[in-house]
Formats: structure tokens, C-alpha cells, sequence
């Protein structure tokens, strides 16, 4: 019988159908909530967090994962409340050594077979080091360009609203229409094939560790223009968060089977949990356990429409 979902279909439907279930609960306990100002304050972190979701996405492309995310936005936004404050072009040279760096760990991962996840837990502890050396106390202060596209409010939407529907559609025709894209799927999911094709196994990987770096960075410029300050462990959370939003908007640890949008949906539905909860006053402890019961129910969702997929398909 014909498919009524392809694969890829349900990666979209599932996280934009938990989207818009949590939100119209949230509308429903806070009607408040449906306007401007309830929307900018709900999203108000959604922007840093989807970079860097879509940042682990690229890692998880080529069938890696990146520990070290959480911390390396942290240094970027001890970089930018110091450095690219005071003194705008050391802060962009060391930005981007940070992006060479990022390649660097790449190629080294491919070249020696060595688990991602140990490296980068390893650099974890590196960038970890370096945000406290460059800030050793909360401090610092965003540059007021930042600040201003951070907090400006374009007409209709909120600017965090915006700016994740922006890089939604920047990434998904980046990873899924470009040619690029097209070959650091295929390096998760079928590597020799790629090799055989022509292509460079350890250019593309280099490529895909300073692609996810530079939107790294963009996560944690943003966040410093939302909190207008830094601290070395302002975003550890992030790469918990990052993961979650990927594979809750889709992604798979292998084979290269990611959807940028879905990722992007994802990190809005975390958001949104996290921010309505804050909204209440609830506890952080809570906010955790929110989050991770929406990941636990949303996979759920997406393992029955899968095997009803398959039935269906096999009848």
C-alpha cells in the first residue's frame, strides 16, 4: 500500500505537533501569554539555543557528538563580553582560531578513528579553562550592536520568532538542498561511497566541525546580547539541550538522517518548556524533568507512527 508519512514527514510532524500542543496548553493556563510581549517572553532564550542545536546537528550528521558544546558557548560569550567588547578585532581572531580549532579536532578524530565523544569531552575541560581564564567572575558587558539586534522588535513576531524561522530555513537549504549538504549526509550515512564519488572524507569533515563552531559561536554572541553579560558557565546546558532539540526535532545518531527544521522546533519546544515553567516560578529541578518528559513522550509519538508506518505499509 502507498505511505501515507515518509520518514522524513514524521520528523517534521512529530516535533511541530508537540510544538503547538504545549503551547496552546500554555495559552490555555496563561491567556496572557498570546500576545507580544507574552511570546518575547516565552522565546526569549530560543535564538541562542537553536544555533547551537543546529550546531550539534552538524556533529550528529556525520555520525559524531559533540560534549564539549555547552562549554564552548560559554567561552564565546566570555570572548564576546571581554574581548570583542574592548577590543573588536583580538576578539575575531581569537573567534576565529577557535572555528580552526574546531577543524582541527575534526580531521584529528578521522584520521585517528578516535571516539568524538571522549575528544570532546576532553576539549570540554580545554574551553571550560579558557572561559575562566579570560573571566574568572560574572562580568563583562555585550557590545551594543549585539544588543541591539538581540533586543530589537520587528512588526508582528517577536525577534527570537524571526530569527529561529530564519535559521531554520538558512540551515534546512544549507544541509538539505546544497550540494554540501548532500555530501556531509552521505558521510554519515554511507562514507565510503562519498570516497568513492571523489570526495574528500577529511575535508568534509573539517568543513562540518567549523560549520557547527561558527554557528557555535553565533549561539553564544546571541546569548550575551539577550543576558548583556558572561559567565564562564553561562551555557552548560547547552549541550544536553542541543542534543535533545536535535533528536526531538528528528535527528538520529547515525546515518546521517537530520532535519534542521525539526531541530529547530525542537530547541523551540525546549525553550518554551523551560520559559513557561520559569514563567510559574517553578523550580529549575523541574524545568529538567519537563524537558526530558516532552523528549521521552515526542519519541514515543515517533516510534508508533513508524511502526503504524510500517504495518500499514506491509498489508
Amino acid at each position: 500500500m502507498k505511505k501515507i508519512f515518509s520518514p522524513d514527514t514524521i520528523r517534521l510532524i512529530v516535533p511541530a505537533l508537540s510544538l503547538t500542543v504545549l503551547l496552546i496548553a500554555v495559552f490555555y493556563l496563561q491567556p496572557r501569554a498570546m500576545s507580544y510581549t507574552g511570546l518575547n517572553l516565552l522565546f526569549n532564550l530560543a535564538v541562542p539555543i537553536a544555533l547551537a542545536t543546529i550546531a550539534q546537528m552538524l556533529i550528529m550528521t556525520v555520525n559524531d557528538l559533540d560534549l564539549s558544546m555547552g562549554t564552548f558557548v560559554s567561552f564565546v560569550a566570555c570572548v564576546t563580553a571581554t574581548f570583542l567588547q574592548a577590543s573588536p578585532l583580538l576578539g575575531i581572531v581569537i573567534l576565529l582560531a577557535a572555528i580552526a580549532t574546531y577543524a582541527v579536532i575534526g580531521v584529528l578524530i578521522h584520521l585517528r578513528d578516535l571516539p568524538s565523544i571522549v575528544v570532546t569531552l576532553g576539549m570540554s575541560f580545554v574551553w571550560g579553562g579558557l572561559a575562566v581564564l579570560i573571566l574568572p567572575a560574572p562580568g563583562g558587558q555585550a557590545p551594543e550592536w549585539i544588543r541591539a539586534i538581540m533586543t530589537s522588535k520587528p512588526p508582528i513576531m517577536p525577534m527570537a520568532i524571526v530569527a529561529s524561522i530564519l535559521i531554520a530555513v538558512f540551515s534546512h537549504l544549507l544541509i538539505m538542498r546544497s550540494s554540501f549538504g548532500v555530501v556531509l549526509r552521505g558521510v554519515g550515512g554511507n562514507a565510503r561511497s562519498v570516497e568513492r564519488a571523489g570526495w574528500s572524507i577529511i575535508r568534509a569533515r573539517a568543513a562540518v566541525y567549523a560549520l557547527a563552531a561558527f554557528f557555535a559561536i553565533l549561539a553564544g554572541i546571541a546569548l550575551v546580547g539577550l543576558t548583556t553579560a558572561a559567565d564562564a558557565n553561562i551555557a552548560l546546558r547547552y549541550t544536553l539541550l542541543s542534543i535533545a532539540g536535535v533528536i526531538l526535532g528528528g535527528g538520529e545518531f547515525v546515518g546521517g538522517r537530520v532535519s534542521p527544521i525539526g531541530a529547530v522546533i525542537g530547541a523551540l519546544t525546549l525553550t518554551l518548556a523551560g520559559s513557561f515553567l520559569s514563567f510559574l516560578r517553578i523550580s529549575p529541578d523541574w524545568q529538567i524533568g519537563a524537558q526530558g518528559a516532552i523528549l521521552i513522550i515526542v519519541l514515543a509519538l515517533r516510534l508508533l507512527l513508524n511502526r503504524f508506518e510500517a504495518r500499514r505499509t506491509r498489508r
